[in-house]
C-alpha cells in the first residue's frame, strides 16, 4: 500500500535530492524527527543525511562499522571541520542523530550510554 502521495504519482522512484534514500523515507517525516529532537534542519544536515545514505548504499548493511562509519565522516567533511563540524549539526552524534534523520538503522556500538556518549 503507498504510503505518500509520491508513492503514488511516481511509485518506486526515489527523491531525486536524495536517491540514496531507504524506500519508506521522506523528507517530512525526517524533519519531523529533527523537530522532536530540537533540530533546525537546514542545507548543512541535509549534506550529511546524504553523505549517511550513499555511505549505507555503498555498503552491506549487516557489515557497517561504527568506527568505519565515524571515518568515512570525519574525511567527507574534513574541510569543514570533520567530526567537530557534524557535532555541531548533530549534539546527538553525527552518526545516532544523523542516521535516525536518514532512516537508516544505526551501527551496533555507535551509541554507549555507559561510556557518556550523547544519544
Amino acid at each position: 500500500m503507498a504510503e505518500t502521495m509520491k508513492d503514488i504519482m511516481h511509485p518506486g522512484e526515489a527523491d531525486p535530492g536524495f536517491p540514496n534514500a531507504p524506500g519508506e523515507w521522506t523528507q517530512s517525516d525526517a524533519v519531523a524527527v529533527a523537530t522532536g529532537e530540537g533540530l533546525d534542519v537546514g542545507d548543512d544536515h541535509w549534506e550529511v543525511v546524504r553523505a549517511l545514505q550513499e555511505y549505507y548504499s555503498r555498503h552491506d548493511r549487516q557489515d557497517i562499522n561504527a568506527r568505519e562509519l565515524h571515518d568515512a565522516l570525519d574525511e567527507k567533511f574534513h574541510e569543514k571541520g570533520g567530526i567537530r563540524y557534524l557535532y555541531t549539526l548533530f549534539p546527538g552524534g553525527p552518526i545516532t542523530q544523523g542516521c535516525r534523520l536518514a532512516g537508516l538503522e544505526a551501527p551496533a556500538g555507535s551509541a554507549d550510554s555507559s561510556f557518556g556518549s550523547v544519544q
